[in-house]
């Protein structure tokens, strides 16, 4: 069994109120949940407008089903064109 996490930053430069905040990142997360099938939630930068930083969790017996469905959850951020990734750390356990 293979355990991979992944910590996404995040850049919402459209967003000027929390609740604005909230409607992107819970439409993004819930798009991420139901096409992947991941854990995923907010983990910092709560209380701030413009920034944000997810968790990703995912469990499998490969390596490179981990790796190919992060790198597909990545480009769906990329492309949602509301965000812009900052940095990001993945971890294999």
């Amino acid at each position: 069994m293979l355990v991979a996490a992944c910590q996404v930053e995040l850049f919402l430069p459209e967003c000027h109120s929390l609740k604005e905040k909230r409607y992107v990142l819970e439409s993004l997360k819930t798009r991420i949940r139901q096409k992947f099938n991941v854990s995923i939630a907010e983990v910092q930068a709560q209380d701030k407008w413009q920034s944000s930083v997810l968790g990703v969790s995912m469990v499998a017996n490969e390596a490179k089903i981990l790796s190919a469905t992060f790198n597909k959850i990545l480009n769906l951020i990329e492309k949602d064109g509301r965000t812009e990734i900052v940095d990001q750390i993945f971890e294999l356990v």
